[in-house]
């Protein structure tokens, strides 16, 4: 039955929504690349809060998404920017999901990797690095205390602090020191986060890496992988093939990760992405093609998906969680379209309505009638009646 979706320019477009999805089922485990998928977290659509509130979520259906992850081999990376990290969740919400993802993980044998960062110090004010230093201790300590791996993100409060690359290189190699486990850096650019403009030191990228690579390259031992969240192929590449034997590229790029997985001669990706929140069944097959060394068919899977993830991490690229959220609501994944913060308003109709139609295209909804039902929905709500 067609539906007519806004076109962005004032009118309304036919679509013949599929009927059958895409079969994926759980298989083996995945061998040949290490693939995290960041995950979302679901609201209380029932919490009393205002956008600026604590955030209230929904545990069961949090955990629930989750557990679904873990079913198809994937990895989840938890409490980062796609559980909207400062963006609707607090470090005390934070603190919560942590502690009881991790948890599910050792219940259910799932891998788990969690965001340390420095959130819970105050914003609108200056920190010292002392100060600085001692948050992402906390933090640390209680990641490796819930028995996850710890993902050092970047911090919006080093970025405003740091006089040079000298500040990092001391931040950092005082974590990696006390370390109990090798841990997962990660650089997260200014697109994701304007707050972070210049990290490492300098806003030329050549400078940056060049910090970046020196403190991996004093702890080697310390560190299982970087994740790179650049949107520059190019310069992943570069980066990949300079850190030290042993330590994993883990990609984070949106826009170019089928041929970064599927990698060359000379070396590959494993992932730790977004995207693979909604993509996660379809993703998780794509990678167990690639282990039996089938690369075209690997990216004969995945490069159809990049369509979808460059619209749904288009400019303003933080507002990506918008979409992945919108799509498990479809998905049925979650019984409605809140977010913590508020977040669901921070994109427009005919953006949801391509994604709607993307993903559809992609046989990515288990029950096509229902996300059909759900998007004309939605459309209700903003008026339009056809």
């Amino acid at each position: 039955m067609t539906i007519h979706l806004p076109d962005g320019a004032g009118g309304l477009r036919a679509y013949e929504p599929r009927t059958e999805p895409l079969a994926l089922t759980p298989g083996a485990p995945l061998t040949s690349r290490t693939v995290f998928s960041a995950a979302h977290v679901v609201a209380d659509p029932y919490a009393d809060v205002t956008p600026d509130a604590p955030a209230a979520v929904d545990w069961d259906a949090t955990l629930a998404f989750r557990r679904h992850l873990w079913s198809h081999g994937l990895g989840v990376a938890e409490a980062m920017d796609t559980a909207q990290r400062g963006m609707g969740l607090d470090w005390a919400g934070a603190a919560e999901l942590i502690r009881r993802s991790a948890a599910e993980a050792r219940a259910v044998g799932g891998r788990i990797a969690c965001g340390v960062g420095t959130d819970q110090l105050a914003g609108g004010r200056p920190h010292g690095l002392r100060e600085i230093r001692a948050a992402y201790e906390e933090q640390l300590a209680l990641v490796e205390e819930s028995g996850a791996q710890a993902i050092l993100m970047a911090s919006r409060a080093l970025a405003a602090a740091a006089e040079g690359p000298e500040d990092y290189l001391e931040i950092y190699g005082h974590l990696l020191r006390q370390a109990a486990e090798p841990v997962v850096l990660h650089w997260l650019g200014p697109m994701f986060d304007p707050a972070l403009e210049g990290y490492w030191g300098s806003s030329d990228l050549d400078a940056a890496t060049a910090t970046f690579l020196e403190v991996v390259a004093a702890h080697p031992d310390k560190v299982d992988g970087v994740k790179i969240s650049l949107l520059d192929a190019r310069r992943e590449v570069d980066l990949r093939r300079r850190l030290p034997e042993g330590v994993r590229c883990y990609t984070g790029d949106d826009f170019h990760y089928p041929e970064l997985i599927a990698g060359d001669d000379q070396g590959f990706s494993h992932a730790l992405l977004g995207i693979f929140d909604p993509l996660g069944p379809l993703a998780a097959e794509a990678v167990r093609v690639l282990d039996t060394g089938d690369t075209a068919g690997f990216r004969a899977l995945l490069d159809p998906t990049v369509e979808l993830s460059r619209h749904l991490f288009q400019a303003p690229t933080r507002f990506y969680k918008t979409g992945v959220v919108f799509l498990a609501w479809l998905a049925g994944h979650q019984s409605h379209f809140t977010m913590v913060g508020g977040l669901q308003s921070a994109r427009s109709l005919p953006h949801f309505a391509r994604a709607y139609e993307l993903a559809d295209g992609l046989g990515l909804f288990p029950d096509p009638k229902l996300a059909e039902e759900r998007m004309r929905t939605l459309l209700s709500l903003y008026g339009v009646t056809r």
